[in-house]
């Protein structure tokens, strides 16, 4: 574990921020209702940000909401769009601007504690894109900052289905390397000891996939196994957004994952920052005719990109002629259809 530095003592001044992830219908938008509810009766109201560009009615105060600088509708419109490329697109051309949404909460941060980031509801369009990507990375290189993966207990009492979130969860986890609580959502409905037995038990669920006999269940039963590492750290609360039970503990959960950011997380951050920055001016320092062989076959200098068997933009030239080709093919079979 990477020992905390002196610049740990700036970070505890720092607000937390809660990156709030989950699949479409999981709770994400209630939970973080009932969160800055809970939060304004503490006395401690958050900075909350919406970034669900697709929302009809967002049940929270917001202090930045993404539906006042972008217009999802037109953006279908204008763009010939369907509803997930158009969230995609409006979360894009918000991140251009992402940067003041950080001078904002730099001039803010030693009035908040918590910053809640409300996400879209389909997850993929998020975790998985560039602009998701381009604004964990900037709130986690500026403040501590959590994810939170909000998962449906009701829709989980599956173990197949229960596997499938918890591969998600994993995935997450190694791509954002941040501080990680599964939060498990509507315990109003059906409670969560059937999850904290499963991720503490090993035979227990495998004895619950006893019951499954699809092709699935042997591979959940298979991966239960990988996943046992990731079981072994993981904060998993049980929360509900109706009656407002586990906010305490979600809370204590939060701390605990800030601490854990400060100690181990900034650290490396820090030290990858670093090793960038030295490999960038490493790159600045080389001659302009310097030559660098990356592997066989092609060579890398710092004013251009060759390849030693000719020329790349021969080689685009003919994807492109090959591309024109091909639709003037598909135009002349339309025409041909209609005759």
């Amino acid at each position: 574990m990477a020992e905390c530095s002196v610049g740990c003592d700036v970070e505890l001044h720092k607000p937390t921020v809660l990156i709030v992830l989950g699949m479409a219908g999981s709770g994400k938008t209630t939970l973080v209702q009932r969160l800055t509810a809970y939060l304004h009766t503490q006395k401690d109201p958050p900075y909350v940000v919406n970034l669900d560009p697709a929302v009809s009615e967002v049940p929270f105060p917001v202090n930045i909401d993404i539906q006042d600088t972008i217009k999802y509708k037109e953006v279908m419109k204008e763009y010939g769009l369907g509803p997930n490329g158009a969230i995609m697109t409006s979360l894009n051309l918000f991140t251009t601007k992402f940067d003041q949404v950080m001078s904002f909460l730099q001039k803010r941060s030693s009035e908040i504690s918590n910053v809640i980031i409300d996400t879209p509801g389909q997850i993929e369009v998020f975790t998985w894109s560039a602009s998701g990507a381009i604004i964990t990375e900037t709130l986690a290189s500026t403040f501590p900052t959590v994810v939170v993966y909000v998962m449906d207990t009701a829709r989980s009492t599956n173990p197949v289905t229960f596997m499938s979130n918890m591969l998600y969860a994993c995935s997450i986890l190694y791509k954002t390397k941040l501080p990680f609580i599964v939060v498990m959502n509507k315990t109003d409905i059906v409670d969560h000891a059937f999850a904290v037995e499963w991720t503490s038990d090993f035979v227990a669920f495998q004895e619950a996939l006893d019951s499954e006999t699809s092709y699935i269940s042997n591979l959940s039963r298979s991966m239960s196994l990988v996943l046992d590492e990731f079981y072994n750290d993981l904060k998993l609360v049980g929360f509900s957004a109706v009656t407002g039970a586990g906010t305490e503990d979600l809370m204590r959960a939060v701390g605990e994952a800030r601490q854990e950011y400060i100690t181990t997380y900034k650290p490396e951050y820090d030290k990858l920052k670093e090793r960038r920055k030295k490999e960038n001016q490493s790159a600045s320092d080389l001659p302009a005719d310097s030559e660098i062989h990356i592997q066989p076959g092609l060579v890398v200098t710092k004013n251009a990109v060759e390849s030693d068997n000719g020329s790349s933009t021969d080689d685009n030239e003919d994807e492109t002629s090959a591309d024109e080709k091909s639709f003037q093919r598909f135009l002349d079979a339309a025409k041909r259809s209609k005759t």
